[in-house]
């Protein structure tokens, strides 16, 4: 399956092109399914299948199964426990709620999926989210200390109460394997993600931004969206000078990315699927690309030193810092920071310096002589 993220700057029409998206690819043959939290984001039209995420009985599925598996432990903390009709959503909920419909439309049998994602900012945030929560729960509830399950038992008998370690350990697998699930998804080579901008002065910063806080997730911009685009030809001096400056920064954004699809402004709101299939930002003839890779150099024989290339287009050195910690760099880029695993290779190693080249952070890293294999 593909899977085409729609984001964009808030107010861009973001959720207007997916659902032009879809009804593109539905009408091209393709199985669509659309996820968007828009009470009707196709406008009333036929078309392709429509996914709604519900945070709210989401929230509240997932919370009462919590509280019954850890019904005992609760019952020795005297806890009162909550039922279905007075829980109301917490912070956080849509998000969840958005990746686990993902994961379900994963697990269909259409051959499109587009998402209506989140503006911006909160969408490379839900992204991340899987990675983090995973990191989260093995450094809280590490796997190896599940070894003394058989200790259990023993332990509780001795204690002369029930040990609540097996509920939560059992619980955190559970998490465990669906974000797992869902990370898969978002990492997959035929998940992709489409920036929805309207050419103006937040455009090229957007631009920027999207890029820079999807390249510190291993993932590639794979189009820039301009839409609402003026038409040029128009007699009116105010309408002229906005579509002058309009076009202005469109043409900033043509040099700025290698795909643009660039969308006509209709002069109204989308009325059904036919007037969203004259917003399809669709191109045969562009596939998606390669998931960006963030290879080691070995130039131990000439520097003594295995070089981490790591691609960040559009990183200022004043906005990066990176930290080593145990099998692990800590990385900031501006508002965006990440804990990136190492490569087994550079798990051997220390760090001995770093510079950024257009884009291409260099972490250099010299090998450990009391860990690194001795070569005869």
């Amino acid at each position: 399956m593909r899977i085409i993220l729609v984001t964009g700057v808030g107010g861009a029409g973001r959720s207007t092109v997916a659902g032009a998206t879809a009804v593109a690819e539905a009408r091209g043959g393709k199985r669509v399914v659309l996820v968007s939290e828009e009470r009707d984001p196709l406008r009333g039209g036929d078309g392709p299948r429509v996914l709604r995420p519900e945070p709210a009985a989401d929230f509240r599925r997932e919370f009462l199964g919590f509280q019954a598996r850890a019904g005992t432990a609760l019952d020795l903390l005297g806890a009162a426990p909550f039922e279905d009709a007075e829980l109301t959503e917490l912070p956080g909920s849509r998000q969840f709620a958005l990746l686990r419909a993902l994961r379900e439309v994963a697990r269909g049998d259409e051959d499109v999926a587009v998402v209506d994602l989140p503006p911006l900012p909160e969408a490379l945030a839900v992204l991340a989210l899987p990675e983090q929560l995973r990191r989260y729960l093995r450094r809280l509830l590490p796997p190896e200390r599940q070894a003394a399950r058989a200790l259990r038992p023993m332990l509780a008998q001795l204690a002369g109460v029930p040990m609540p370690a097996q509920w939560l350990y059992e619980t955190t697998a559970r998490w465990e394997a669906e974000l797992a699930a869902v990370q898969a998804v978002v990492e997959a080579p035929g998940t992709t993600v489409r920036l929805v901008l309207e050419p103006g002065p937040a455009a090229a910063p957007a631009l920027r931004a999207a890029r820079l806080g999807l390249a510190l997730q291993g993932r590639a911009l794979e189009a820039v969206v301009a839409n609402r685009l003026l038409p040029a030809d128009s007699e009116d001096p105010w309408l002229a000078g906005l579509t002058a400056e309009q076009h202005r920064h469109l043409a900033e954004l043509r040099t700025a990315t290698d795909v643009l699809y660039e969308l006509p402004h209709l002069g109204r709101e989308p009325r059904g699927t036919e007037d969203l299939a004259l917003l399809a930002p669709v191109r045969p003839d562009v596939a998606p690309g390669p998931v960006p890779e963030w290879p080691v150099e070995d130039r131990r024989e000439e520097d003594g030193v295995l070089v981490w290339h790591i691609g960040l287009p559009g990183a200022v050195k004043d906005e990066l810092s990176l930290v080593r910690r145990g099998d692990e760099l800590l990385l900031t880029v501006g508002p965006f920071r990440r804990a990136v695993p190492l490569p087994g290779a550079l798990r051997r190693c220390t760090v001995t310096g770093a510079g950024l080249v257009e884009g291409d952070l260099r972490v250099r890293f010299t090998p450990d002589p009391g860990l690194w294999p001795r070569t005869p």
